[in-house]
This record gives structure tokens, C-alpha cells and sequence, in this order.
């Protein structure tokens, strides 16, 4: 680790963001002191929810919980705990890379999971930030839980934005998980650390997490998942922009990240790749010896029902993904379908060279033919999958110039939140 001055950007971003906070305790000072106050600073979902919840709620020291043993049994029968369970290495990875605390609640907003880094795990024990806890608005004010559940979208809450005080050290990000067949709310995923560790992908993380649990949901009995008809087609179907997912002879296979990206290395490759260019298109020059990729790829093997040649290294099935998909119909022209293939970055932070650079043409490629053609309905889903380029929501609105739309206070909502 190197010592020394910060980067003059880092210390803009720095102040910016102390600034920011120092406003929000200013604003939520005198909303509770029924002062004038700088109440046109707060978000009007904010400010109406502070507006709706109980006056006792900055008294709390801790949320209420619910009984032990109702929250036990919900969440042995609920889906989201085998899809948690599928995924569960991807929500840990995330909670201790960020030292973050990672909640899945029902739809009440009752957390029914949590795992935790080091030092948010203790503050989350210490408000019951815990499975049992009930962070609906009326027990504890506005926090993104709650939010994310009641406008079905993605939330952030930051600092003093919380209505307890309990909370006013965090930022959290929130997006909500749904059934893919029938499109009802089954809870929620939040991600959340202190204020001062804010970073602009937090929602967008949140919003690929609740993705990632919602393509692991178990089919109901007696009628499809909404990825049946193409699961069950002879092959493999690989999805990795947005969430990993790989779908072989109709049946969910359960891989480690690093399998993922062999996996997605050898899809794109369907000529096959040779052991040293496997290695670095997934090593690069970091110092992993032979020895351990021929293990990983073993293992990889193993998972296919040994339909993995070598020499070179190559798949021996019919192979499909999303990332063609998108391709397939930006070269048709078929913008609507492309952005709705598009599930956002291709297996966010991947150290792969190679990934990363398909990453990057994948999303350039889709920005840039978004940009070409700003529709609306396609602009709203692209913004709902890269939340901070304003420039495109920009360009469809000075597209639409005058003219009345329905999505219009959507995009201009958006554009604000990326804004601030």
C-alpha cells in the first residue's frame, strides 16, 4: 500500500460526499424540529415517507422482531431460501469484498437472511438488522428496504435520508425480487455499509443480486419457470451479462466464479482455445501457474458430464448466450430485443482480460445504438440497467423535445436521481 496525497479526485469526491452528508442531517434536524428547513433538498419519496411514519420511530433503539419461529418457518418454505442457498457463494463474496451486511426480507420487509463483513455484521446485531427484524416504514421509518418494495425499483437510502436515527451512519442500497413467471414481489435484497463508503454502483449491484436470486428461484409445481422453454433445449445456454447462470440439458449447474469464466471463455471461443491461451485470457499476467487452470478446467469437466475436449480446450455441445444474443440482434437491427437480452455488465468485476474486453464492447455496442435511437420504452430499460449514464436519458428527452409521453416523468426522474 503506497502513502502519500490523495488523488485530487478522490478529494473532491470526498468533500462532495461529507457535504452531502452534513445536508441530510441539516434537513432531517429540521423536518423533526418542525423548523424551516431545507426540505426542497430531500427527495419527495423521502420527505413523504418521514410525512407518513409514526412520530415514535426517532426514539427507536433497535427494530422490532418478529417471532423467532414464525421467521424460521417462512423462510424454510419460502423460494428465495433455495435460491439464496444456489447462490449463496456470490452474496458472500459481495458482503466481504465490500464489508457490506447482505439482507433478503419476504414482502413484508421482514429480513429473512443476512450475511455480513467483519465490522457491518456488529453494527447490523446492534439494531436487529437480523433475520426476524421487521424494517417495514411503519416500524422503522423510510430506509431503501421498504422503499424498494412500495415503488417496485430499486432504492437508495443515505444517512439522515433514514428517518431512525439507528441508521444514520449507513447508506443502503435496496432492489426488488420477483417471481419471473408471475411477476409478484417475493421480497427484497439490500446491500449496506456506512455513509462515508458510498460508491456509485451500489444500486446497480443490488439490482444484479436481485437478478441473480430471481434466475435461481425453483420452478413452482404444475407450471414453468420463465427460463423452461429455453432450458430445456439439448445444450448449453450461458447467461453472464447481469448474473452468471449456465443451463445444461435443461438442468442448473452449480459453478464457482472462476469455472463461470473458463465456461464463458470456451462459449465464446467455439473453436476452441489452447491450455496457454486459456490461461491468458483468464489470467492475464497475474503469476497462477498451469497446474491450478488445469485443475479448475478438471473440475469444469467434471460439472459438463466430461463434454469438454482439450488440446485445444473446447466444447462438445450445442452452445448458446446472452452475449450473442444481444449481438445477433444489434447486426439485425433489432434494438428493442438487444436491450431486452441485455441484462447489464458482463460478470461484473472479472479480472479476466478477455472477459473484460467483450465486456466493453458488449456495452459500448449498446450504448452506442441506444444513443442512435433513443425510443423511450428502450431508453426506461437501459436506464434501469445503467442507472448512471445520464447522457442517454438526456439525448431521449431533448429527442422528444415537447411532444407529451407517458414515460416522460420516469426518464426525468431518472435523469434527476443520476444527478444527485
Amino acid at each position: 500500500m503506497t502513502t502519500g496525497t490523495p488523488p485530487e479526485g478522490s478529494m473532491a469526491a470526498d468533500h462532495d460526499l461529507r457535504q452531502r452528508h452534513r445536508a441530510s442531517v441539516r434537513a432531517w434536524n429540521a423536518f423533526i424540529e418542525r423548523s424551516e428547513g431545507p426540505h426542497d433538498q430531500v427527495r419527495p419519496e423521502i420527505l413523504t415517507s418521514w410525512q407518513r411514519s409514526s412520530a415514535d420511530v426517532p426514539g427507536l433503539s433497535a427494530a422490532p422482531l418478529a417471532d423467532e419461529d414464525d421467521t424460521r418457518e417462512m423462510w424454510a418454505t419460502s423460494p428465495l431460501q433455495l435460491a439464496v442457498e444456489r447462490v449463496g457463494e456470490d452474496l458472500r463474496r459481495t458482503a466481504e469484498d465490500g464489508d457490506l451486511v447482505v439482507a433478503v426480507t419476504d414482502e413484508q420487509t421482514r429480513i429473512l437472511w443476512t450475511y455480513g463483513g467483519r465490522v457491518m455484521r456488529r453494527k447490523a446485531e446492534s439494531v436487529n438488522f437480523v433475520a426476524g427484524g421487521r424494517w417495514d416504514e411503519s416500524s422503522v421509518g423510510v430506509n431503501a428496504l421498504n422503499l424498494a418494495l412500495r415503488q417496485d425499483s430499486p432504492a437508495m437510502v443515505f444517512s439522515a435520508e433514514h428517518l431512525a436515527p439507528i441508521v444514520h451512519n449507513w447508506v443502503c442500497w435496496a432492489a426488488p425480487v420477483h417471481d419471473p413467471v408471475t411477476g409478484r414481489q417475493l421480497g427484497v435484497i439490500d446491500l449496506s455499509t456506512t455513509w462515508d463508503r458510498t460508491h456509485p454502483i451500489g444500486l446497480a449491484t443490488a439490482r444484479m443480486m436481485a437478478r441473480l436470486i430471481e434466475t435461481a428461484l425453483p420452478a413452482q409445481p404444475g407450471r414453468p419457470s420463465a427460463d423452461d422453454r429455453d432450458a430445456a433445449a439439448e445444450g448449453l445456454l450461458l447467461r453472464v451479462l447481469g448474473s452468471a447462470e449456465a443451463v445444461l440439458d435443461g438442468q442448473r449447474l452449480l459453478l464457482t466464479r472462476r469455472q463461470t469464466e473458463i465456461l464463458a471463455l470456451l462459449a465464446l471461443s467455439p473453436s476452441g482455445l489452447s491450455l496457454e491461451t486459456l490461461h491468458a485470457h483468464l489470467y492475464g499476467d497475474e503469476p497462477v501457474t498451469v497446474s491450478t487452470l488445469k485443475a479448475e478446467v478438471s473440475h469444469l469437466r467434471a460439472a459438463l458430464g466430461g463434454r469438454l475436449a482439450s488440446r485445444p480446450y473446447r466444447l462438445e455441445m450445442p452452445v448458446r448466450t446472452d452475449v450473442d444474443a444481444v449481438l445477433g440482434r444489434l447486426r439485425a437491427g433489432d434494438l428493442r430485443g438487444a436491450v431486452a437480452a441485455y441484462g447489464g455488465d458482463l460478470l461484473p468485476g472479472t479480472n479476466s482480460p478477455r472477459l473484460t474486453e467483450v465486456a466493453d464492447y458488449v456495452a459500448v455496442a449498446v450504448r452506442e445504438a441506444v444513443l442512435a435511437d433513443p425510443q423511450p420504452d428502450v431508453v426506461a430499460r437501459y436506464s434501469d440497467l445503467v442507472p448512471s449514464d445520464v447522457e442517454v436519458v438526456e439525448v431521449c428527452l431533448a429527442r422528444l423535445g415537447d411532444v407529451a409521453h407517458p414515460l416522460r416523468p420516469l426518464l426525468r426522474g431518472r435523469l434527476a436521481a443520476a444527478r444527485r
